[in-house]
């Protein structure tokens, strides 16, 4: 038996950092989860890298994580490798930041997106994270897509 769940391919380091709950809020430009609230998306691990290091910034000067603690989450985040569906997150609410936000509240979501910007981003609140009893080999799709999870690889 299978269970079908809609997938999202997150770069690295983003993909260990949602399954390892630290990133709980998604920033995307146009609301591509909001019609999956309150559903479980699977998260697969892109084969590339994101592209700057804002989120070592973010984790080393605004979240106080020591050289060691982020190599160390690094390495937890690659566990499965590349290519893979490795974990799942529960989809909450989406809503579009202000500009004009500013104060703890933009600070706050940062940290939670680790990211440096979210002003004018459509944020989704990502919940529950939990990694796969193993990876599933799968290829990757652009935007949203759909996936086959064998029962036995639930958590």
């Amino acid at each position: 038996m299978s269970v079908q769940l809609w997938c999202l391919s997150f770069r690295q380091p983003y993909a260990g950092l949602i399954l390892n709950g630290v990133k709980t809020v998604e920033t995307r430009w146009r609301p591509l989860l909001a019609p999956l609230e309150n559903q479980t998306l699977a998260v697969h691990i892109a084969w590339q890298d994101w592209e700057g290091d804002e989120w070592r910034a973010v984790l080393g000067d605004v979240l106080g994580l020591t050289a060691a603690q982020i190599e160390q989450m690094l390495a937890s985040g690659e566990r499965f490798g590349r290519g893979v569906v490795a974990g799942l997150v529960d989809v909450g609410g989406t809503w579009q930041c202000p500009a004009s936000m500013q104060g703890e509240e933009l600070q706050s979501l940062q940290r939670s997106a680790v990211v440096l910007s979210v002003q004018e981003k459509t944020l989704t609140q990502l919940l529950n994270p939990r990694w796969l009893k193993e990876p599933l080999s799968l290829r990757g799709g652009r935007d949203l897509w759909t996936v086959e999870i064998p029962t036995e690889l639930l958590p």
